[in-house]
């Protein structure tokens, strides 16, 4: 078991068909941290309104969590905008602390602002109605995760995200996660802060952009991803933690810096 003085994890979308929460169970399982933060759409409401969908693994991963808090672990949730209406319950319980943003601290001083980034989606905050609407468009995409996927399968092939692919491709939509990313960028300036880590796109990435450091959780429905810092202040993201390649290794020699790591 691996121990991390900090992980950031993102957008499981409980109550969805789409959650890869066995991949999430195995996670939790592999690894302990000293704090971890929960960066935003924890569980899908706006999905649980359109019809009731809680199979008991997903418990399992609530209970995993709060455990890791009853062990010892700081867990620091973040709601984003899927899970909106736990920002009305803000406060400190037990194992569990609920906060709209947080400054964290590495272990090398650097300080990061920690929140989900639907803040500053424009279309989530001035055009609900169209958020649903993609909302809708995007869960169609992942539907047709599950036969290509299990055709790849049958060619001994690994797993390969349709969703993924469309949406690394589709020019507005790479169009909207570099605007994204810049006004992330804008926000942690104004802050005076040294980086950023947030999640809400479901693109995992780390990168330098004008000399602040953007982080990105990724989610754990395509991305399955996590960021990881050690005790000496590295942060990795680790990307492709399916449950069928949580076993693969990382590079033996990754960079000095913030790295980025695939298990793949």
């Amino acid at each position: 078991m691996k121990h991390y003085r900090t992980a950031w994890i993102s957008d499981l979308h409980l109550g969805t068909k789409d959650c890869a929460a066995e991949s999430v169970m195995a996670f939790l399982r592999d690894h302990e941290f000293d704090t971890l933060y929960i960066v935003g759409d924890l569980i899908d409401v706006w999905s649980l309104r359109r019809g009731i969908y809680w199979p008991q693994l997903h418990n399992d991963v609530i209970q995993k969590l709060l455990r890791a808090g009853r062990k010892g672990a700081r867990v620091v949730y973040i709601p984003g905008n899927h899970d909106e209406f736990i920002t009305s319950y803000v406060g400190n319980y037990g194992a569990v602390e609920i906060v709209p943003s947080i400054i964290h601290e590495t272990a090398d001083g650097r300080r990061l602002l920690v929140f989900h980034g639907h803040e500053l989606d424009t279309v989530v905050q001035n055009v609900k109605w169209l958020a649903y609407v993609g909302d809708l468009g995007y869960q169609a995409l992942l539907r047709l995760n599950a036969p290509v996927n299990w055709a790849r399968r049958h060619l001994g092939l690994g797993y390969w995200s349709l969703s993924l692919a469309v949406k690394r491709n589709v020019k507005n939509a790479v169009s909207f996660i570099g605007e994204f990313e810049k006004a992330v960028i804008r926000y942690a300036q104004a802050d005076g802060v040294h980086g950023v880590v947030c999640g809400h796109i479901h693109s995992p990435m780390i990168r330098k952009i004008d000399e602040v450091e953007y982080y990105n959780c990724g989610d754990w429905v395509e991305s399955c991803s996590a960021l990881v810092e050690d005790f000496d202040g590295r942060i990795e993201l680790l990307t492709n933690l399916h449950v069928d390649n949580r076993h693969a290794q990382a590079p033996a020699q990754p960079p000095a810096s913030s790295t980025a790591v695939e298990a793949a």
